[in-house]
């Protein structure tokens, strides 16, 4: 029995490879239009632009420690809280600081008294010179006198000699006057009561009492955010012990590290993209880089790698990138310490890879928390100086 061949697979298998064709043909075109696509933008877009998402936040994390030994027995901030600056954080038992302040008060009314009896035996030394060369001086003329009544019987020999042992006891004590002048004198000479050396110590003795029972309070350096608060009541703190710590998020900055393949065309200034995982991609910063690391993460690691040793194997390196950010996108959108960033930067900008010198005399970070400590320990020794003085009114 013959089989005759079936018209409709003979037209079937054409129809099946010319589809295949089209496919392949369609898949083909939709690549090199892809290529072509992704070649455009590289050219276009792709190669000015360098980007990373191994960058986190950094910040400035300032210390609050003692500067006195003292037992806590306040504690005015805690984890979380807005302190500002001058703001009293901690508060040790005042009451010996308040001893040697009181101590330290006394002590300089009385060398202030002290020196202005110097002033007054200044003048009467002087007064008592002129007394005693007067004295000298009528001697003189008793014994010149008397020296030419001798020949005469006028006088005796005795009585003579009496007149010059007279002469040369007032000389002596003219010479005693003198120099018991000269060591008082000494002692004051070119100064007033206030600037005397004695008054001068006992003043910077009065500063440092007081300034010590200031310090009884620790007080904010800047204003910021409470963190890691770690001191508790009744500790005995010792100076430099780290109590808590305070987190201006005003002052934060991105460290992107970036690949060293990556810097070739970086440079300081130029413009910068960053995006925050804590806000998703619902918020975007703009920044520009303000410098570039000067070493590789690993130049200045703990244990840094002997590169020099036989079982050298080559590892890209990352060099970390400082990137600020802008303030008042800061302030809508805050950030905290270590959250973790997507940063891209634009290389297409000129600028320059090492930072200029500073010209600015201000220091970048500074703090008046503690200015008004001194001045008031200035002004507290003005007052106890003017209340020893001659004059001076006591209630």
């Amino acid at each position: 029995m013959t089989t005759e061949p079936n018209p409709n697979a003979t037209r079937a298998a054409p129809q099946g490879g010319g589809k295949r064709k089209q496919a392949l043909a369609i898949l083909a075109a939709a690549i090199v239009l892809a290529g072509l696509g992704w070649g455009g933008w590289y050219l276009l877009v792709g190669r000015w632009h360098e980007d990373t998402d191994d960058a986190y936040v950094q910040g400035n994390v300032v210390s609050i420690v003692p500067q006195t030994v003292g037992t806590v027995v306040g504690i005015d901030a805690d984890d979380g809280m807005k302190v500002e600056a001058g703001q009293v954080l901690v508060r040790l038992d005042p009451n010996d600081a308040q001893v040697a302040y009181d101590q330290a008060v006394a002590n300089l009314a009385n060398t202030v008294r002290q020196v202005r009896g110097l002033f007054k035996a200044v003048d009467a030394g002087n007064a008592d010179l002129a007394a005693q060369r007067v004295a000298v001086e009528r001697a003189r003329a008793d014994l010149k006198r008397r020296e030419g009544l001798v020949a005469s019987g006028a006088v005796s020999a005795e009585e003579l000699a009496h007149a010059r042992n007279e002469l040369a006891a007032l000389e002596a004590g003219l010479r005693a006057a003198n120099d018991n002048l000269a060591r008082n004198r000494a002692l004051i000479d070119a100064t007033t009561v206030a600037d005397q050396p004695q008054v001068a110590a006992a003043a910077a003795q009065l500063r440092q009492a007081y300034l010590n029972l200031q310090r009884t309070a620790i007080v904010a350096p800047v204003s910021g955010y409470v963190a890691k608060r770690q001191v508790q009541l009744g500790q005995r703190v010792q100076p430099g012990a780290t109590l808590m710590t305070i987190v201006p998020l005003e002052q934060v900055w991105v460290e992107a590290n970036f690949k060293e393949t990556q810097l070739a065309k970086m440079r300081i200034g130029q413009p910068v993209e960053v995006r925050a995982d804590l806000y998703g991609g619902a918020v975007e910063y703009t920044g520009k880089v303000a410098s570039l690391g000067m070493g590789t993460g690993s130049a200045f690691s703990l244990l840094p790698p002997q590169n020099a040793s036989g079982n050298w194997i080559k590892i890209v390196q990352r060099v970390p990138v400082r990137i600020e950010l802008d303030p008042k996108q800061l302030a809508e959108h805050p950030l905290r310490l270590g959250l973790s960033m997507r940063v891209d930067v634009d290389v297409r900008q000129d600028g320059p890879v090492l930072a200029a010198p500073r010209k600015q005399a201000e220091p970048l970070f500074a703090t008046s928390a503690y200015d008004k400590q001194l001045a008031d320990a200035n002004a507290l020794i003005d007052k106890v100086i003017r209340e020893n003085l001659p004059g001076a009114r006591h209630g």
